[in-house]
């Protein structure tokens, strides 16, 4: 390339840049609190990289990725008045942008990310690689800009659900690349359910040589099957690699082990567990909800879970454990003597008081053991689904406080009820946070306009909402790229929901900044809805 001609390049790369921030449309995604444009742009070939001891992780991530994404050669520097990116560690910050906010400015011939932990160096990095431009062959620039920013909510979760259609290591790994990409900090891993169990337990063995396989898939029951059997489970060690890899991006994992209902899987393995006792097949139809529930009043069925959680405890050190509690029927029960005789013997008022029951017993186990359960809000003894009769739930008791609830499904006032009471909550409001669901049911304007707090929820109770799920339930997601087109580009709708401060919230804007994620998406070999 001449060189008159190289230079007038640069020049309109200098324009089309700086014109984007001057309209405000800053490209990133999630977008920050603050943002102060600059006039000055950073030029550079190469990067030297200056870092503490304590996010040395970190920038190790982004030498990484500055070579595989963009061909920029950089190293780790010690020497913080010759390196040209520098990452520090401020805890006197804390304050003022809590423990995943962050600081980052582009001068002309400095890169600064500031933040009071390296969480915030993290998050602060994945903006700085959202705003990055190739230059020419051999250099780079970043338009100048000021971005003090941190997150609305502490919880930004994306559940994948594996028991039913089992993806592997490969595909996990490259989802929680994406979540960190978009500062979502929680995959919610659902790991156990009617058609399938994944995970490796080794008091059990059954769980996953019988438990693991199906003979066959169909959405619906009324479908035919497929004839080709489906299996897979992780060892707990690849658990672990996969538990070390998200914390490596910040990412906390939460498992779900489904209990008392969604239990197939089990029972078929051992099918003492089941509340009828008898042996049945793990069911093929992905979209049904199936009679089969753990018998809960068999003492040695709950010491079973218990053991379950044990191993599940060992393996997850995010303090957190999902028991699922949802679409729970209770017919089984009604035709048990045992379970009958239990509630009679315990004072219970009806099958959902015993549901009530079992789950704070669990409650109260996973407590001893430092952690604290969640469940869907089924397990706040609601009536929620048709399929109940309303004299099978009358309550005798209440949840145990420090129990989060994760509202799916009702009527939304029974969030504010929830908070009220002073419990926390995850609202994954099905009606707007379902990835299964069509791109027609929820489209991606849809997406972006959910809001996690009700508006009728007075100001005192907000800080009850936690913050957001978006959940991948896999019913018709037999491939990679099937995946791909129900998660993507809505995640990064959910992203912006969890992250960006509602008055930031811009449709128009976060769409014109979607164009950039897109060729970024292309890049990562990603094949999102509408791909062009």
């Amino acid at each position: 390339m001449k060189p008159v001609f190289k230079k007038f390049v640069l020049i309109l790369l200098l324009i089309f840049n700086s014109g984007l921030h001057v309209l405000g449309q800053l490209p990133v995604i999630p977008y920050p609190s603050e943002v102060e444009h600059k006039s000055e742009n950073f030029i550079a070939s190469s990067i030297n990289c200056f870092t503490s001891i304590e996010c040395m992780n970190e920038a190790l991530f982004l030498v990484e990725k500055l070579h595989n994404e963009f061909g920029v050669e950089s190293q780790i520097s010690t020497k913080k008045n010759t390196s040209n990116l520098r990452l520090t560690i401020e805890k006197d910050k804390l304050l003022e942008l809590g423990e995943e906010g962050y600081e980052l400015q582009i001068f002309r011939d400095i890169i600064e990310i500031k933040a009071p932990t390296s969480t915030g160096i993290f998050y602060g990095i994945q903006s700085l690689l959202q705003l990055i431009q190739k230059n020419s062959e051999n250099s780079f620039m970043v338009s100048g800009v000021k971005i003090l920013d941190k997150p609305r909510f502490a919880w930004r979760a994306f559940l994948l659900d594996e028991a039913r259609r089992f993806k592997g290591m490969d595909m996990v790994k490259e989802l929680l690349d994406e979540m960190a990409f978009l500062k979502m900090n929680t995959f919610h891993w659902h790991l156990t359910d009617d058609q399938g169990w994944r995970i490796q337990i080794k008091q059990y063995p059954k769980l996953i040589t019988v438990g693991s396989k199906r003979n066959g898939s169909k959405v619906s029951p009324g479908d035919k099957s497929d004839g080709m059997p489906h299996e897979g489970y992780y060892t707990q060690e690849e658990i672990k690699e996969i538990v070390d890899y998200a914390a490596s991006r910040h990412i906390k994992i939460i498992p779900e082990i489904e209990m008392p209902g969604h239990a197939s899987a089990a029972i078929a393995s051992y099918p003492w567990l089941g509340a009828k006792g008898e042996p049945l097949e793990i069911p093929e139809a992905l979209l049904a909800v199936y009679p089969d529930i753990y018998n809960v009043a068999d003492p040695e069925v709950r010491t079973f879970l218990k053991n379950v959680v044990d191993e599940v405890i060992a393996l997850f050190p995010s303090g957190i454990v999902h028991i699922g509690g949802d679409e729970v029927k209770y017919g089984q029960w009604k035709d048990s003597g045992q379970a009958n005789q239990f509630i009679k013997e315990h004072n219970l008022k009806s099958p959902a008081d015993l549901h009530l029951w079992f789950t704070n017993n669990m409650s109260s186990y996973i407590s001893k053991k430092g952690y604290r359960m969640i469940g869907w809000n089924d397990i706040t003894g609601n009536k929620i689904h048709d399929y109940i009769d309303s004299q099978d739930v009358h309550l005798g008791r209440k949840l145990d406080q420090q129990t989060i609830v994760q509202f799916w499904k009702g009527d939304p006032k029974l969030i504010e009820e929830t908070a009220k009471k002073g419990y926390d909550i995850v609202n994954s409001y099905h009606v707007y946070t379902y990835l299964d669901y069509s791109h027609e049911s929820i489209g991606l304007e849809k997406a972006y306009s959910f809001e996690p707090v009700p508006e009728e929820l007075p100001i005192s109770y907000h800080s009850k909402i936690l913050g957001l799920g978006c959940q991948m339930w896999s019913q018709a997601i037999p491939t990679r790229e099937s995946m791909h087109l129900q998660i993507f580009p809505r995640i990064a709708a959910y992203a912006e929901v969890g992250w960006t401060q509602k008055k930031n919230k811009d449709y128009t804007r976060f769409k014109s900044s979607l164009l950039l994620l897109k060729k970024i998406w292309k890049r990562h070999g990603i094949n999102y809805y509408g791909f062009e």
